[in-house]
């Protein structure tokens, strides 16, 4: 099993804004240097790209959930 971990602290953002869809539903498959989603820091967006490829993607972090440097974000197949 693959996992994608945090960048770097701060809020994690499935999707550009509010009214888009996120970037990668449960259960889609990710590419390496796919954007899976986005860590705001101080009112800047930093894109989240997978270094890993895989299946089944499964989110373990919410959107919007404060998140530290090294978390968990998602796991893939």
């Amino acid at each position: 099993m693959a996992q994608i971990l945090s960048p770097l602290p701060g809020t994690f953002y499935r999707a550009s804004s509010p009214d888009k869809p996120p970037y990668k539903a449960d259960g889609d498959a990710v590419a390496v240097g796919d954007v899976i989603g986005l860590i705001e820091v101080m009112k800047s967006f930093h894109e989240v790209r997978s270094d890993v490829a895989g299946a089944n993607v499964r989110f373990v972090a919410d959107n919007e959930e404060p998140v530290m440097a090294g978390a968990l974000l998602a796991e893939l197949d």
